[in-house]
């Protein structure tokens, strides 16, 4: 496995390590960096809980900054007036498979002596100016959980360019607790269960897992404590399993289709908005975007919810708040309302709509007929929300 990430992305087989989740592998890498408690990190303020998460059980302040409302990307112009004395990072995500403005990044964090990390937990097999997404930056993690460009269940990598950094990662690779029986056990069987999920029982099978996985009753993105305590759960540092692994060697034989495919659809899905008036999410000419989801912005998402629902439209909620799944309680992890407006409304206006491999042709064309019938109850640009 270690072999074929490396080939995929052209980098060394030393260079990547592997772990039981993508934050995990977040972790490891601002452990390498040597953060310490009272360190600022810069992210954007359109992201997962769990990426925050990692920073704060190592004591560092998470230092949210606004995004571009075009990309949905961390905006550079943004970012000098956070910078302290005591910044250390800029976290740069890849939002839905999209890669920030990375020159503009580079040149704020040579400037002021800082750390870039990808985060590329949506944005594998991107390119940003010719060059692969997580391969670009000091250092760059990758998620493989079940929805991500290719899953292993539940799992997570990271690369490093640094050579100190990358050292460190090894050791820290290697001092992980290996999952247990009952883990892998469960993930088998979840992993089994997920393949045989039809569409039709998506919000179903949804609202299902969330809520076991919220009470910790099954393995899943987001555990009860993760949304509930900044303290880190027991058994987090983990490693990656044999049953990952043997999934994920799987997976990666069908990594160019997959991305192919996800194209594929955003193609259909920019052809039907233009049809109806409406703006295709926005990508510069030197970005490759790889639409792990697509986003639209819809006026009322609850009611859009329920329609969906009624029609067994599959659609996505990512994300539901400036630290998403979270809408309650920001102060526990850092974040205060109203500070970073344009991520906030696009988090309160946000639907994804689907582009995983397992979608056809006929439920393509479904989702876009839906889309199509629903127009009236979607924003033509973002430019719009501020003027209702």
């Amino acid at each position: 496995m270690r072999q074929r990430i490396a080939h995929f992305l052209g980098v060394q087989p030393e260079q990547v390590t592997f772990f039981w989740k993508g934050r995990v592998a977040l972790y490891a890498i601002l452990k390498a960096i040597g953060i310490k408690p009272g360190d600022e990190i810069i992210l954007p303020a359109f992201t997962c809980v769990v990426v925050v998460n990692p920073l704060l059980y190592l004591g560092a302040k998470p230092v949210y900054v606004d995004i571009d409302p075009k990309t949905y990307t961390l905006d550079p112009a943004k970012i000098e007036e956070k910078i302290t004395h005591r910044t250390r990072v800029i976290l740069a995500q890849n939002t839905y498979g999209l890669a920030p403005d990375l020159d503009a990044l580079f040149n704020i964090a040579q400037k002021h002596n800082l750390f870039v990390i990808e985060d590329c937990a949506h944005g594998l097999g991107g390119h940003y100016k010719g060059r692969l997404n997580g391969t670009i930056a000091d250092a760059s993690f990758f998620s493989t959980q079940w929805n991500k460009p290719f899953s292993t269940g539940v799992g997570g990598f990271a690369i490093a360019q640094n050579p100190e950094i990358a050292e460190k990662l090894i050791f820290f690779e290697k001092s992980c607790r290996k999952p247990s029986f009952r883990d892998q056990l469960q993930l088998k069987m979840l992993i089994a269960v997920r393949k045989r999920l039809r569409s039709n029982f998506y919000w179903q099978a949804i609202k299902t897992y969330r809520w076991l996985s919220k009470n910790n009753l099954i393995l899943g993105s987001s555990q009860g404590s993760e949304l509930t305590s900044t303290e880190m759960p027991a058994g987090f540092a983990q490693g990656f399993s044999i049953v990952q692994k043997k999934v994920g060697l799987q997976e990666l034989q069908q990594i160019e289709k997959y991305i192919g495919h996800r194209k594929n659809i955003a193609k259909i899905y920019d052809s039907m908005l233009k049809d109806v008036g409406i703006e295709p999410p926005w990508v510069p000419s030197e970005i490759e975007h790889t639409y792990l989801k697509y986003p639209i912005l819809v006026r009322n998402r609850e009611q859009f919810f329920k329609k969906a629902e009624l029609g067994k439209i599959e659609l996505g909620d990512w994300f539901l708040s400036p630290i998403h799944p979270i809408t309650d309680n920001f102060s526990l992890f850092d974040y205060h309302l109203g500070e970073n407006p344009i991520g906030e409304k696009i988090a309160e206006h946000v639907v994804n709509l689907p582009t995983h491999p397992g979608l056809h042709d006929e439920e393509i064309e479904k989702v876009a007929s839906f889309i199509s019938k629903n127009q009236t109850e979607i924003f033509r640009s973002f430019t719009e929300i501020n003027q209702q």
